[in-house]
């Protein structure tokens, strides 16, 4: 068995409005089918199971870039739009937030009924890997949530999260059915995460005659940290810092995106009409699909997309957030009549941003630039949890204005 990363997140409390929900529910969806359309149903699997591609994910969506919240957000988003669709889309969520979690079983069961996949078999790799996190590994948090995510040929991944009540951080632990072996020999390739002390590690091999009283557990060396392992411990600080994000990476959008004129990119995107804050969502959205594994190690560079429905590291953009899901959107309608055009302009566009980061140095301050989005954000419909973005007072007769 496959646990393939971990993440550790400042606990967020609050609610994520209508408003910012229909539109995750609509991005998501749109990623989710490009996903399926270029690389197939086995590449989302192994996404979902990847914790810093899935903190990407929710950062260009408009959540909070590192809060706890974005798991059961995106989660529910996704759920909303794909069962829906999973008869042609081959992918299924089950599962859910506190008691939603308790009828997964239930709920594969169902799902097996219409694929033809062992529903009991599932249940089982459902309930033991929430044993593994909660019960076997007592490493001071305790699940909350559980998601188990499968296509319709019997790959899958589980996506569950506890909350630690005295450090106030939540921890999201992510496994992969890729290479199943056992449930009882070596269930992990490394836990990970920050520091606790002692704890209770029933995984060990010295507490074999407590495991076979409890659960199925396989021995594993609880002294080693693997390598390999996919770590993401994200910091406590809810506005974007410098350190935080790969400033090559982010200064080569901006450029390309701000300063080179559009017309430059009109033969390559067919994205006709397209205005470089749009672009720059749609950037960061196509690397959020094509990007290589390597490029999601700093998730607050993806809430440049769309910010963040607290207004970090600006207020979320409506008009530009629906511009993005609508070229996207007609996109894959275009790709099902046999014209992918559009779609594979907007891959092309993560295409030339990543080559030209090649001779790139970044020249700018990501304070100003944040300072910039937050002046121009009533233009495109800023909005946050707190309301609307309003135009700024003009300052010495001048109104402030960038793009």
């Amino acid at each position: 068995m496959k646990r393939s990363g971990s993440a550790d997140l400042p606990l967020h409390y609050g609610h994520v409005p209508p408003w910012l929900y229909e539109r995750m529910s609509k991005l998501g969806l749109a990623v989710f089918e490009v996903l399926l359309s270029d690389y197939g149903k086995d590449e989302v699997i192994r996404r979902m199971s990847d914790p810093f591609w899935f903190q990407c994910f929710g950062a260009v969506m408009g959540m909070d870039w590192h809060s706890s919240g974005i798991t059961t957000s995106v989660l529910g988003a996704l759920k909303k739009v794909v069962n829906p669709n999973a008869k042609s889309l081959g992918i299924y969520i089950a599962g859910g937030k506190g008691k939603f979690s308790r009828e997964t079983p239930a709920e594969l069961l169902k799902i097996c009924e219409n694929t033809g996949l062992n529903g009991h078999e599932l249940v089982r790799a459902s309930k033991l890997s929430a044993k593994v996190d909660n019960t076997a590994v007592q490493d001071g948090y305790q699940l909350y949530t559980h998601n188990f995510i499968l296509s319709n040929e019997g790959k899958w991944a589980v996506i569950q999260q506890g909350m630690n009540v005295k450090d106030k951080t939540a921890r999201r632990y992510h496994w992969h059915s890729e290479n199943l072996k056992s449930f009882v020999e070596e269930p992990h390739s490394g836990i990970s995460g920050v520091n606790q002390g002692r704890i209770l590690n029933l995984t060990s091999h010295f507490a074999e005659e407590n495991r076979n009283g409890i659960l199925e557990i396989s021995h594993t060396n609880s002294e080693k940290i693997l390598q390999d392992f996919a770590r993401l411990i994200l910091p406590a600080h809810h506005d974007v810092q410098a350190s935080d994000v790969d400033l090559k990476r982010l200064g080569t959008l901006l450029h390309m995106t701000r300063e080179v004129p559009p017309e430059n990119f009109e033969e390559l995107l067919l994205l006709k009409g397209v205005g470089p804050r749009t672009l720059q969502s749609l950037a960061l959205v196509s690397e959020v699909i094509h990007g290589a594994p390597s490029r999601f190690q700093d998730p607050a560079r993806f809430s440049f997309a769309h910010g963040g429905k607290d207004g970090h590291p600006f207020p979320v953009p409506l008009r530009i957030y629906d511009e993005t899901i609508g070229i996207l959107q007609k996109g894959i309608e275009k790709s099902k009549l046999g014209n992918s055009d559009k779609l594979k302009s907007v891959e092309k566009l993560h295409a030339v941003i990543a080559k030209a980061e090649e001779n790139f140095t970044p020249d700018f301050n990501i304070d100003e630039v944040m300072e910039e989005e937050r002046r121009n954000s009533w233009r495109y419909g800023g909005k946050t949890v707190f309301g609307d973005a309003v135009k700024p007072k003009p300052h010495n007769g001048i109104q402030l204005s960038l793009f």
